[in-house]
């Protein structure tokens, strides 16, 4: 079995309805202001994790946060996990700076995300 091991949840992504009013609430929760910014994605680094912000779910219309497992490769991550039941929800999608994103869905429809750093 080839390595696949996962470096654990660093990253979990928030769909909100409002950036400009989300913003604030995280920003009190974790007790420092995003390090990233935009009209399209608001970013915090705490405690080595990675938390987002996305308004309306952005393209791939999230409904619930998602939990990303980072993964040294993603591809042998989705193999692995479609052999064991689970549904490919979003194929692998570069999102800047060579990094992939891909999400699937388990047996019970949750959906989980998996990113591989480029």
């Amino acid at each position: 079995m080839t390595d696949t091991a996962t470096e654990g949840i660093k990253t979990v992504l928030h769909p909100v309805s409002d950036l400009a009013t989300a913003t604030p609430v995280y920003t009190a929760l974790l007790g420092q202001p995003p390090q990233h910014q935009s009209d399209y994605y608001v970013g915090f680094d705490v405690a080595g994790q990675h938390i987002g912000l996305v308004p309306g779910g952005g393209p791939q219309g999230m409904t619930s946060p998602i939990a990303y497992w980072h993964v040294p490769d993603i591809e042998a991550k989705l193999a692995e996990v479609t052999a064991a039941g689970a549904a490919v929800k979003d194929s692998p999608r570069d999102v800047g700076g060579g990094r992939l994103v891909a999400s699937f869905t388990d047996p019970d429809g949750n959906v989980l995300g998996v990113i591989q750093d480029g």
